[in-house]
């Protein structure tokens, strides 16, 4: 009897102590805050999608997405950050080319994988670039600006935000298909670079586009061009690149990732949570003034597009020769 008493409690025990875990891992995500990592400073492109999707997804998740600015080194500093995390849904990435496609490229070593340490979830949004100058330069439209860096070699500076930044890339193509020589200066984001250019500290930059926009319609710069295929809604009166004759096309992508091994129920969560983020009202007005697209995709579609870039900015990176290490 003793012995059946025994097995029925050692049993009992057994049960108790594997329902806990099992229940543990059924519990509802998510269920305490989220952080949203960005490897930018504030103002720019990323920082305002990212905000606004962090508001989205708390409205339709119920818990706080609270975005996390760690900028600098080229966005590696967000990248290791996340690569490090727990892949629990809690720490995610929002992040462009930059982090994956241009790093990938300008480093030869770095402190994670950019293909294997991520978990990548769902595209969110695609934007270009503006082509923009300073009042005290003169330079009104595209033809004044070359014009006026072919008659002052070496004079002429034009500022990015960052060695290795979309910004530096387009800027040095740009360069090299108008057969231009002028001054890079490297600063802190894209807002840094924009204030630059309205200080009259330097003549141009392509900036990103809501701190461009906003100070063009304000008439403190000139809104030259954009790196899209087509004009964007926000500025119709700037024409592309490609209409003035210059086959520069920049497109910055964005995307949400996590760290690898996320599970597969969260990753497909937090895809749908995006894609309907981006059907609001809220996410189509933030987009449209910042002269962005909504793009929302599966993971196969968001890894493929990365590698496809990739490609491309290992060309720019060789042109302008550049290592971040």
């Amino acid at each position: 009897m003793k012995s059946l008493h025994r097995t029925f409690w050692t049993a009992l025990f057994c049960t108790v102590g594997l329902a806990a875990p099992a229940a543990a891992q059924t519990a509802p995500y998510p269920s305490k805050p989220i952080t949203l990592v960005l490897g930018f400073t504030p103002g720019g492109i990323s920082d305002v999608l990212s905000r606004a999707l962090a508001a989205r997804l708390t409205a339709q998740m119920g818990q706080n997405v609270i975005v996390e600015n760690k900028p600098g080194a080229a966005t590696t500093i967000a990248s290791a950050y996340i690569a490090g995390a727990a892949p629990d849904g809690y720490t995610l990435y929002f992040q462009d080319m930059t982090s994956h496609a241009i790093a990938a490229a300008a480093y030869k070593k770095l402190k994670y994988d950019s293909w294997n340490d991520f978990t990548m979830i769902s595209l969110v949004a695609s934007t270009p670039l503006m082509l923009i100058s300073s009042l005290p330069s003169g330079a009104k439209d595209v033809k004044g600006l070359v014009a006026l860096a072919k008659a002052k070699p070496d004079q002429v500076a034009y500022a990015s935000s960052g060695n290795g930044a979309i910004t530096h890339l387009a800027g040095e193509s740009f360069k090299s298909l108008t057969g231009t020589n002028s001054l890079h200066a490297p600063y802190k984001g894209s807002s840094p670079a924009t204030q630059a250019v309205i200080a009259g500290d330097v003549v141009y930059t392509f900036s990103t586009m809501p701190p461009a926009i906003s100070q063009v319609k304000g008439g403190k710069i000139n809104g030259l061009a954009v790196t899209s295929a087509k004009r964007v809604s926000a500025a119709p009166d700037v024409p592309t690149l490609k209409e003035l004759g210059i086959p520069l096309e920049v497109v910055l992508y964005s995307g949400l990732m996590g760290p690898k091994g996320m599970p597969p129920a969260i990753v497909e969560r937090l895809g749908a949570e995006v894609k309907k983020a981006l059907s609001s009202p809220e996410m189509k007005l933030t987009l449209a003034n910042a002269g962005a697209e909504d793009l929302a995709s599966s993971p196969a579609e968001f890894s493929a597009l990365m590698k496809v870039e990739a490609e491309k900015m290992i060309k720019a990176v060789s042109l302008a020769n550049v290592v971040l290490d």
